[in-house]
């Protein structure tokens, strides 16, 4: 087993690059892929960037020069879902892109031509085990499953939320988690998306972003290190 971990900026990875025994960086794709063990286990942790191309590109890398056989995303998001404040997080059961859009021809919304679903159903075994982590990790913090909304925009409009609300069912959105995704499904490869709300994706995303975004990105660090202690294949 060894277990990719990819997170789009570096505060949602720096901590783990500090637990870890790094033994190599390589870099590819404008990209610094730290390989070694946290927690007795071989890792390759990553920062992707922003948005869903250099998500995408990230979990080739990681399959193809690393041989990962599972990936996980750690971040932070904005909530969708009225029961999940900032602070608390969210483990994918599914990923979907609500910016693909081929209904033109007979594709529903979000869905990715020749796929059979618009959605990317997470690791069962992956996603029971990141909230037991948490619940380890950060037993003050609420964790709940649910389904991640992903697109190359940075939500902040109320009507743009209840849009995502209404049309996927969302409880929480970003920018990278259903690119990594698909990426892992065409892989083959078992994913799991952990994602802390730093916002409520409406008019005050701008202003509580800055504020919460380094918090949130602690509490899904601990959980991670949590988690690669515990899962198991």
């Amino acid at each position: 087993m060894k277990i990719g971990i990819i997170g789009a900026m570096e505060s949602e990875v720096s901590v783990l690059k500090q637990e870890m025994e790094v033994e190599k960086v390589t870099t590819k794709a404008r990209m610094d892929f730290y390989e070694g063990t946290l927690e007795g286990t071989p890792v390759v942790v990553v920062q992707c960037g922003i948005g869903k191309v250099n998500a995408a590109m990230c979990v080739q890398v990681l399959a193809d020069l690393f041989q990962v056989t599972h990936v996980l995303n750690t971040g932070v998001a904005g909530s969708l879902n009225a029961a999940l404040n900032i602070g608390d997080i969210l483990v994918s059961e599914k990923a979907i892109q609500h910016d693909m859009d081929a209904t033109i021809f007979g594709y529903a919304l979000g869905q990715v031509p020749k796929l059979d679903s618009r959605e990317f159903p997470a690791d069962q075994a992956m996603a029971d085990t990141a909230v037991a982590a948490c619940r380890q990790a950060n037993p003050d913090v609420t964790v709940v499953k649910g389904c991640v909304v992903s697109g190359d925009q940075f939500i902040s409009d109320a009507k743009r939320k209840e849009y995502l609300i209404q049309e996927f069912h969302g409880d929480c959105t970003e920018m990278e988690g259903a690119a990594i995704a698909q990426a892992a499904m065409l892989n083959g490869l078992a994913f799991v998306i952990i994602r802390a709300i730093s916002d409520k994706a409406d008019g005050s995303a701008e202003m509580d972003y800055p504020t919460f975004e380094q918090k949130a990105a602690e509490h899904c660090a601990g959980m991670v290190i949590e988690f690669v202690k515990n899962f198991k294949l």
